[in-house]
């Protein structure tokens, strides 16, 4: 079996893992839902199989639907993340996304910061839009949105820095 493959199938455990035990008894002050599982999309290999990573995204999502009780809307949000995830690359990385020379497990450049931040905004977006389903409550969504989305980036860039390989 390929190396990356049991690095995927790990990262896709273990993310899902925390994200039910820890982060989804998380919720503070109603406005504020760290989503960190979203990670297994973000961080999948550029060159990776793209049929793969929408099945990948799909198991994921509903998953979290099972545990969360939610009725689809995770499985929309990582299938619509994983399907505009290379248009994200094109618009983060530009030219380097072209010749697949992306690693988002090095330094935090600003092209990665943007294309977490995008990634994180779309997937929060499609969530919480589908989660409530009625523009009355558009406040709430934004609110929402934007915290759960501050705090989803803090802890990704936190998991990506302890998860990265040390360079001696």
């Amino acid at each position: 079996m390929n190396s990356t493959l049991l690095v995927n199938i790990a990262r896709f455990i273990l993310l899902l893992a925390a994200q039910v035990l820890l982060f989804n008894n998380m919720n503070f002050l109603g406005y504020i839902n760290p989503y960190p599982y979203i990670l297994f999309i973000i961080l999948y290999p550029v060159n990776g199989n793209k049929t793969g990573l929408l099945i990948a995204s799909f198991i994921l999502g509903i998953i979290m639907d099972m545990f969360s009780n939610s009725g689809g809307v995770h499985a929309a949000a990582c299938l619509l993340l994983a399907n505009y995830r290379p248009y994200i690359f094109k618009f983060s990385f530009g030219l380097s996304y072209e010749y697949q020379t992306v690693k988002l497990n090095d330094v935090l450049t600003p092209e990665r910061f943007s294309f977490i931040l995008i990634a994180v905004v779309i997937h929060h977006v499609t969530l919480f839009l589908l989660e409530v389903f009625r523009l009355n409550f558009i406040w709430e969504i934004f609110l929402k949105t934007i915290f759960s989305t501050l705090f989803t980036i803090i802890i990704c860039i936190t998991i990506i820095y302890l998860i990265k390989p040390n360079k001696r």
